[in-house]
């Protein structure tokens, strides 16, 4: 429990803290990149006029150019969503008509298990082996669930998925008939190596341009699948709820896709680096971390980590998350999106936290 603004105590949730801010306060919490979207978005707003509704699905121009990084896919493979949220609740909606189990591995993004109630899915939990998938507790379980969702890299861990492991996945849900949910939102944000396409049939894929191009607030994700079944049922279902996506927010989603390649080299390069950083300070301070290949998150394991949490915000003003949220009690997220003279203070307060406790 935390005090609010008002002196009353609330129950730990991650709304609290979600878009909290300010100069004296660091946040170790919300995963929101802090380094700029490319520059020549902007320039869409300049003469920009069309404020009508647009396609269900998302426009024409966003689509094709997003086909053209999955071979043999087209225009109408897609569904230009509210973020990546929106994509994963539509595919959950969309599947849930005739699937039953979801399995997911721990830690989870804390918005998994929810998304699954609100859609009749029941969550089954593979573990984890320091953040990588046991072949055996998945191949045990995936037999009696009919989706897999599989986020690589991961919120919370910043861990990868072996290539060995992905392809073990494919092969085993493409036998057993099992349809895999792909959320990739971090997938252009690896360090050790490129990504894995799924290439299979039974795959809808989920990604965003949050986190890869720096434009959470614009609110743009989208679902690809190449079964038009499921890509019909999720633009259905969207016609009733939300509509389109900003219109306006996918032009600019389109002027970044034409962004050099080096735009996201360097911003990968720049996420390297914090992760070096904030890595190293958490183990010189004697915590069992386990190192991030990819995203911007690591998960320390921390004693008594509701009181560390807690502690940290009101004595301390620093954000951190619980890693009980994630499905990984005993733990604390920290999100490095933030520069380095930001995280080397945070890291100052967390020893002083430690130190008192």
């Amino acid at each position: 429990m935390v005090p609010d603004v008002r002196g009353y105590t609330m129950e730990l949730t991650p709304s609290m803290f979600i878009g909290v801010n300010g100069n004296d306060t660091i946040s170790f919490g919300s995963g929101q990149p802090d380094l700029p979207p490319p520059p020549d978005i902007f320039k869409v707003l300049k003469d920009y006029k069309d404020f009508k509704y647009g396609l269900i699905k998302g426009q024409e121009n966003l689509r094709e150019m997003l086909s053209k990084d999955f071979p043999g896919s087209t225009k109408e493979d897609f569904v230009i969503t509210n973020g990546a949220s929106e994509a994963l609740d539509l595919a959950f909606r969309a599947l849930a008509s005739k699937k039953r189990k979801i399995l997911m591995h721990k830690p989870y993004y804390y918005s998994y298990p929810p998304l699954a109630h609100y859609n009749h899915l029941t969550p089954i939990f593979t573990e984890t082996v320091k953040g990588k998938i046991d072949h055996d507790d998945f191949d045990e379980k995936v037999r009696d669930c009919d989706i897999v969702l599989i986020n690589s890299p991961s919120n919370p861990t910043g861990r990868i998925q072996d290539m060995k492991t992905l392809k073990f996945i494919e092969g085993l849900c493409t036998d057993l008939g099992v349809t895999i949910i792909s959320d990739e939102v971090y997938k252009d944000l690896i360090y050790e190596r490129e990504n894995y396409l799924f290439k299979s049939d039974n795959v809808v894929t989920i990604n965003s341009f949050s986190k890869t191009f720096s434009m959470c607030g614009f609110r743009v994700g989208y679902l690809y699948s190449n079964d038009p079944k499921v890509v019909g049922d999720v633009a259905e279902i969207k016609t009733h709820t939300s509509m389109n996506t900003s219109i306006v927010a996918q032009q600019m989603a389109h002027e970044a896709m034409k962004a050099d390649k080096s735009y996201i080299k360097g911003q990968v390069k720049i996420w390297k680096e914090r992760r070096d950083y904030i890595y190293n300070g958490l183990s010189e301070l004697g915590l069992e971390v386990w190192k991030p290949e990819g995203a911007f998150y690591v998960l320390p394991k921390i004693k008594n980590s509701r009181k560390m949490l807690t502690d940290l915000y009101t004595k301390h003003k620093v954000i951190t998350y619980l890693g009980e949220w994630f499905g990984a009690p005993g733990h604390l997220r920290l999100s490095y999106a933030l520069d380095t003279e930001k995280i080397e203070k945070g890291l100052q307060k967390i020893k002083l936290c430690m130190e008192d406790n």
